[in-house]
């Protein structure tokens, strides 16, 4: 059995420090009021089995509560009354530097927590433990000065989620949609140098990986780019080309037929376009942000955006390639070809595509093999977003954040340069199990917390105010987001609906369970979870409306923090079967990992939460290898297109570098009860060996994850 000690490192379980430190204490106490080496014998092994009862690896500070418990439990209350001073001593010591031993650990990579803590990060890498070693501090700053101390209580406890506070002591927010239409056609700078508009396909893809680098550097959270900006570089290529050919034909001294010369035109664009397509691939992969990992970009593939049907077609191409090329994988060290994480890719399903007899149905079957391979593209239904966007179809920000609908001063929707100021996350477990299942105490809970998370926000956004546009040129002066004067403050932007702000909000099943004792798909149990998501959009909506500000709920892609919530829970209310059982909580409204339901009633039950996730939610289906079954893709594809707005399918693709196994790398229980990676065909379990893709909440993750997350893996069904 494993411990995380308070710098966040594992080590073994010793039941003879817990018998040492209450030796110490018992030796301190009236010789009357001292306990037996037997009573602390058994005061520790009853701690070791409460510790194993926990099934999962228990911190520092709860096993020295179980010690004071069990003390108590003998009557010895003078020596727990020396145990609690001596306890108390050592923790005003460590407190007079809160850091120190978080940035060593993380420096000697011995820090399981935040090892784990991001699944594309690598806490090897000195790019990453700078930006970790930075976020320490960060967050140390948060907790003493920059937050209130009942909002940081309310963090550590687990009953909210403050994100991102590693990068909360600088005014950064939190993801956007690129305008790269913008900055490629109207110029921008990069680094204090002028970058013009572009004058072919390939140069628009590497301008737009600077862009990309730059604004991934300047924020904390995902961008969103659309191929639809870099389509009509295609013909200014393709015109470049022509003049190209033409020349060369007249020094040939011998005309050629225009059908030749044309095709000779395609032949070399199509060529431009392959080089431009694998410059945005590998240079996101490879590129290395401030932050240590590669930027987090979505691409989005949208035929709707075009503004003509030639541009329409120019984009299918540029579609097609991404697909083409994203199919392939890219190569891992060994020359084998793997998943990469990124850029994440969202096809829109339309009627241009979606029907068999479509003119681009041919582009769908490609994403379709596409996904059965590689895990994406995702897919947004055009159908189902007008319905619930005032008739717009538009990318999310990174992963799933989704923006209000917005007009500018033209009385036009916008949504490119927007973004999100940041989230603050609702742990709806919590709310339930404070309540004790009184459903006038659930719901006077729930507006205590709501208020809790407003204040939250509101820390976020006034966070923000008075930032001046100097703080990221790339973002604020030239173009991404704005075009702001130098040393002009960026208050504008946070109000009105152009910016949003996020309530989070996290395990509406457990939620659900121990309020009804059922699971939210039960018809008698789902109204109620339909009333929690309302009550959260009600809150929105009056905080919209007292502030100006863009308020919307957002279905929390939890990947550490699940692990951290459920721990919470279990050491506040102990646990209880079906809520608290597990080291993870369900992500947002999602159906359970373990409940048996098959993929269209799935996605057809959690089109309706989506729904009210106004601020962005991603559904999914899990699935076995597909590859082999394209036509069953491609009927979830179109159930997709007529019943919910964004969906995934979850499939495997992994690699063991020890034996180039490439079916499914496994997950099996260690003899200390850890949850380790194997290759079921040579054993290989050193995970520097191995690729493992997954899609854990939203996006695609490379670098493993926690034991809570790892848990919920594990334990997913197959919905087809």
């Amino acid at each position: 059995m494993k411990i995380i000690k308070r710098n966040g490192s594992e080590a073994v379980f010793d039941i003879t420090k817990i018998i040492q430190a209450i030796g110490r204490a018992n030796r301190t106490a009236a010789e009357s009021e001292q306990l037996t080496p037997t009573q602390i014998q058994r005061i520790a092994e009853r701690v070791e089995l409460n510790c194993k009862e926990m099934n999962r690896s228990p911190g520092v500070e709860e096993i020295q509560d179980l010690v004071e418990t069990q003390i108590m439990a003998h009557g010895a209350y003078d020596v727990a009354k020396k145990y609690i001073t001596y306890r108390y001593t050592r923790n005003l010591v460590r407190q007079a530097n809160t850091t120190d031993d978080q940035i060593l650990s993380l420096i000697e990579c011995n820090n399981e927590e935040v090892k784990q803590e991001n699944s594309n990060k690598n806490p090897t890498v000195n790019s990453v433990q700078r930006d970790y070693m930075a976020g320490e501090v960060s967050k140390d700053i948060t907790r003493r000065i920059l937050l209130p101390q009942d909002i940081v209580e309310a963090h550590e406890a687990g009953i909210i989620h403050f994100h991102d506070s590693d990068y909360f002591a600088q005014h950064m927010h939190n993801c956007d949609l690129v305008n790269l239409e913008d900055m490629l056609q109207n110029g921008t700078v990069i680094s204090g140098t002028m970058i013009e508009k572009p004058h072919s396909f390939s140069t628009a893809c590497n301008i737009a990986t600077q862009i990309i680098a730059q604004v991934a550097s300047n924020q904390y959270g995902g961008q969103s780019i659309s191929l639809a900006h870099l389509a009509p570089f295609v013909q200014v290529s393709r015109e470049k080309i022509r003049r190209s050919v033409e020349r060369e034909v007249k020094a040939m001294g011998r005309p050629l037929p225009e059908a030749l010369v044309t095709q000779m035109v395609e032949n070399r664009l199509l060529d431009e376009i392959q080089r431009g397509v694998q410059t945005i691939q590998y240079q996101v992969v490879t590129l290395l942000t401030t932050n240590g990992q590669a930027p987090f970009v979505t691409v989005f593939m949208y035929l709707g955006e075009a503004k003509n049907e030639r541009e329409k077609a120019d984009l299918a191409l540029i579609i097609e390639e991404v697909l083409k090329q994203r199919y392939q994988g890219v190569k891992n060290e060994a020359g084998v070809w793997v998943t990469p994480a990124f850029p994440k890719l969202i096809y829109v399903l339309e009627e241009d595509n979606i029907h068999k007899d479509s003119p681009y149905y041919y582009l769908t079957e490609l994403a379709a093999k596409c996904t059965a391979k590689r895990l994406v593209p995702d897919y947004i239904s055009e159908k189902k977003m007008k319905e619930l966007k005032e008739g717009n179809c538009f990318p999310v920000m990174g992963c799933r954040s989704n923006l209000s609908p917005w007009k500018n001063e033209k009385g036009e929707y916008q949504f490119y340069g927007r973004f999100n100021q940041g989230v603050v996350t609702l742990n709806l477990p919590d709310i339930a199990l404070s309540s004790g299942g009184d459903m006038d105490k659930f719901w006077k809970i729930f507006d205590e917390r709501l208020d809790l998370c407003y204040r939250a926000l509101m820390c976020r956004h006034n966070r923000l105010k008075g930032t001046l546009s100097d703080a990221a040129p790339i973002l604020w002066q030239y173009g991404a987001c704005a075009r702001l004067a130098k040393g002009e403050p960026i208050d504008k932007l946070l109000y009105g609906g152009y910016s949003t702000i996020s309530l989070g909000y996290a395990g509406l099943y457990e939620c659900v369970k121990y309020m009804t004792g059922k699971s939210h798909t039960d018809p008698s149990a789902t109204p109620f979870a339909l009333d929690i998501m309302k009550y959260m959009n009600a809150a929105c909506n009056r905080w919209k409306q007292e502030t100006t500000i863009g308020f919307g709920i957002y279905g929390t892609p939890l990947e550490s923090t699940t692990y951290k919530f459920a721990k919470c829970l279990q050491k506040r209310f102990g646990i209880i079967p079906g809520v608290t059982d597990k080291s993870y909580i369900t992500n947002s409204y999602h159906v359970h990992v373990t409940e048996e339901i098959d993929a269209f009633s799935k996605l057809s039950f959690e089109a309706q939460f989506q729904a009210l996730s106004t601020g962005g939610a991603i559904s999914y289906v899990e699935v076995p290898n597909m590859q082999h079954n394209l036509d069953a893709v491609l009927a979830v594809i179109r159930y997709i297109y007529d019943n919910i707005m964004y969906a995934e399918l979850n499939t495997k693709s992994d690699f063991c570098q020890v034996c180039n196994y490439d079916g499914e790398i496994e997950i099996q229980e260690d003899e200390d009860g850890k949850l380790v990676w194997v290759c079921p065909q040579c054993g290989n379990r050193d995970q520097s060996k191995m690729n493992v893709a997954r899609r854990t909440c939203g996006y695609i993750g490379t670098q493993f994850w926690n034991q809570g997350r790892t848990q919920e893996i594990r334990e997913r069904v197959l919905h087809l």
